[in-house]
């Protein structure tokens, strides 16, 4: 599969973000495991690092892939894909 340009990248892991916020529940996990508070989120939001964190958040739980990607109408592995394109995304492998 082609990796997506930087572009359509940052645009899915903005409305990840965007997705992020809109769920209290899981919002309020993502600033307990991030450290980051509410007002850092616009700040950050074109960071690809921050980024990066956003989607791998994201696809720690399959409910939260589910519920983004029915959400903006995207396939279940755009997260990840997304990551992957994003500069320092690139899945590490330990072996």
């Amino acid at each position: 599969m082609p990796a997506l340009t930087q572009e359509t990248a940052e645009t899915i892991a903005l409305k990840a973000l965007g997705w992020i916020a809109g769920q209290e529940d899981v919002l309020s996990t993502f600033l307990g495991a991030t450290g980051a508070s509410g007002g850092e989120l616009a700040q950050r939001a074109h960071d690809p690092e921050f980024l990066i964190s956003v989607l791998d958040f994201l696809m720690m739980d399959d409910a939260w892939v589910s519920g983004f990607c029915e959400t903006h109408s995207l396939p279940y592995h755009s997260p990840a894909e997304a990551r992957q394109s994003l500069p320092g995304g690139a899945q590490v492998h330990w072996t």
